[in-house]
């Protein structure tokens, strides 16, 4: 048997793995690999090539990029997609994937690196010796992990690699995230807090593991600071836009917090620039260069999955990891639909539908084993009136019978 796939063109703007291109060319597509196009590039690119699929990293995909050609699919080969404006691409009808967990290994060691960085003062250590410093007695200052209470403020797959590296080292963890639960937390062996500031107040540590959205943007804030011990850690390995900046610069010169950042308000949109955030400038601030996910590990994890993406887009329409999908939609009734599995049927009933000005939200049709009859349930914004009924049923033999189902 001969399956007719159609070829798909890929444009890559990051960098990408080389186990990637190629399994995007094992998988029939064309590919055309342009890392560094961003901003005006990008959409002239996408114009000039018309690709069917563009994957990103760090690059922003803007609306002048989503309106430039004929895109379907955009890929973060990441876990987030706060670079990709998904409203302009809903709008377009284009889907909006990404990678979530492949990179929940990686992020957790870096954030653990940033604990132990600030707890041992490593780097401070390093400028030292390299000045020609020995000073062992100011550097010999260190607290210790064992004992101490992680908070972590996010129980996604990057939290739980969290919880068990702070067992691992001895630690006790507390956590909030609006999906934790008594119940949840006690199966994960660690204490669940009621909110953020309940983290904040009991916890030694706190580390933020959310996406950035519009109910995260500036959650932790002035009041999470407050509540914050004098002298704890903050680390940061998610995303910029859920801290409140200022209030954060506040906790580290008022209030004793020592933070550990790998994310910054003032990032470059590419690989390399200029940076002047302050944040960085202020003593007990350490930083790292947004780079969670930047291990060859996740990377090749990140890489595969989206090969994964793209195949099964080519293969059989439906995204993985889709983001922009309705999660709800305007449908008030779903009409139930039995007939005979002959051409012409559905078409019928839809153009009836479209007749009486009923929207059609949702569809599918589910074929019975020989493939002699089906069951279509299609949504619709508003009820047919009985005579529209009469009117489907009437029109086709084939339509066995008819029902509705009420939504919501």
């Amino acid at each position: 048997m001969i399956v007719m796939v159609p070829r798909m063109h890929v444009l890559i703007a990051d960098k990408f793995e080389q186990s990637g291109q190629d399994g995007l060319k094992s998988a029939g597509c064309d590919v055309t690999y342009q890392p560094g196009l961003k901003d005006d590039a990008l959409a002239e690119a996408v114009e000039r090539l018309r690709p069917d699929v563009l994957v990103v990293r760090s690059t922003k995909v803007n609306e002048a990029a989503l309106a430039a050609g004929a895109l379907k699919l955009v890929v973060r080969a990441g876990a987030g997609y706060n670079t990709i404006d998904v409203a302009a691409a809903s709008r377009r009808g284009i889907y909006v994937s990404n990678c979530p967990g492949k990179n929940s290994v990686a992020v957790a060691e870096l954030a653990f690196a940033l604990i132990l960085a600030l707890d041992r003062r490593v780097p401070d250590n390093v400028a030292a010796l390299r000045q020609g410093q020995w000073n062992k007695a100011e550097f010999s200052k260190a607290r210790g992990l064992f004992g101490r209470t992680l908070g972590l403020i996010g129980v996604g797959r990057i939290g739980h690699q969290m919880i068990a590296r702070a067992k691992a080292f001895g630690m006790h963890v507390i956590a909030w995230s609006r999906s934790l639960t008594p119940e949840a937390a006690r199966e994960l062996d660690i204490d669940y807090q009621a909110s953020p500031a309940d983290v904040a107040r009991a916890a030694d540590i706190v580390s933020v593991h959310v996406a950035a959205n519009p109910q995260t943007r500036g959650m932790i804030d002035a009041s999470f600071f407050d509540a914050m011990r004098p002298g704890a850690y903050f680390i940061n390995t998610s995303r910029a836009e859920v801290v409140d900046q200022v209030a954060l610069g506040w906790a580290v010169r008022s209030n004793g917090v020592r933070a550990g950042l790998d994310v910054f308000a003032n990032e470059p949109s590419g690989g390399a620039g200029d940076f002047t955030d302050d944040i960085v400038k202020m003593s007990g601030v350490y930083g790292t260069h947004h780079i969670g996910a930047s291990t060859d590990q996740a990377q090749e994890a990140i890489a595969a999955e989206t090969v994964r993406i793209v195949r099964t887009f080519q293969e059989t329409g439906k995204v993985p990891n889709v983001v922009n999908l309705a999660k709800a939609t305007p449908a008030t009734c779903a009409l139930v639909v039995r007939h005979l599995d002959r051409p012409g049927v559905l078409a019928g009933v839809l153009d009836l539908i479209s007749g009486a000005r009923i929207n059609v939200q949702e569809m599918e049709n589910i074929v019975f084993d020989g493939a002699q009859a089906a069951v279509a349930r299609i949504n619709l914004e508003s009820v047919p009136a009985p005579d529209l009924l009469e009117q489907i049923k009437a029109a086709n033999p084939n339509v066995l019978e008819l029902g509705l189902i009420k939504l919501g």
